[in-house]
């Protein structure tokens, strides 16, 4: 896995070997990128919250192509040290900021309109992206004109809204699915 465009493009990036995680794949993360920047003109002083954070892999893709700031949200200590290394190797720990907990707790300490990108890839099939969807509505969390991303399995159904979060674009790439709202 590398780092597809900006400051830190080609850069490999850590992952989990040998483990029951499904990282997005380059191809994938690319299109997802190239949607974003269609919508959003591009990630310059973007705040960037990347929940379910993994490998740190797609908020480091928005630092990396001018987001002002990032927080990455993952509650394993392995995943943790895995997202240290990739934003060290990258140079991007000064923009960055990683909390070490559960997702759901994590949310309830930002202020309304905190994060103008929000990516959610929780584990599939356990109601998890739509609980998120309601708890950042609920609080307000994303700008106005922000955008949110959410990747699901192709088979996890999620709503057209919830509260004021309006789908408005979804992709399928092969077993996975990436959800849009603003």
């Amino acid at each position: 896995m590398r780092v597809i465009a900006g400051t830190s493009r080609g850069r490999q990036l850590t992952t989990f070997k040998g483990r029951d995680v499904r990282p997005t794949p380059d191809r994938i993360r690319e299109a997802v990128f190239s949607i974003l920047q269609s919508k959003l003109g591009n990630f310059i002083d973007l705040k960037v919250l990347d929940l379910f954070a993994g490998s740190g892999a797609l908020a480091i893709e928005a630092l990396s192509r001018g987001a002002v700031s990032a927080c990455l949200v993952e509650k394993t200590s392995s995943s943790a040290e895995i997202i240290r290394d990739n934003l060290a190797r990258c140079q991007l720990d000064d923009r960055a900021k990683l909390i070490v907990s559960d997702a759901f707790q994590v949310l309830q300490c930002f202020d309304a309109e905190s994060f103008d990108l929000i990516f959610l890839d929780p584990p599939y099939g356990l109601g998890m992206a739509e609980r998120s969807l309601v708890d950042i509505d609920k609080l307000k969390l994303l700008n106005k004109n922000g955008i949110l991303c959410v990747e699901t399995g192709k088979e996890e159904t999620l709503p057209d809204s919830v509260g004021q979060l309006q789908r408005i674009d979804q992709r399928c790439y092969g077993s996975i699915m990436i959800n849009f709202y603003s």
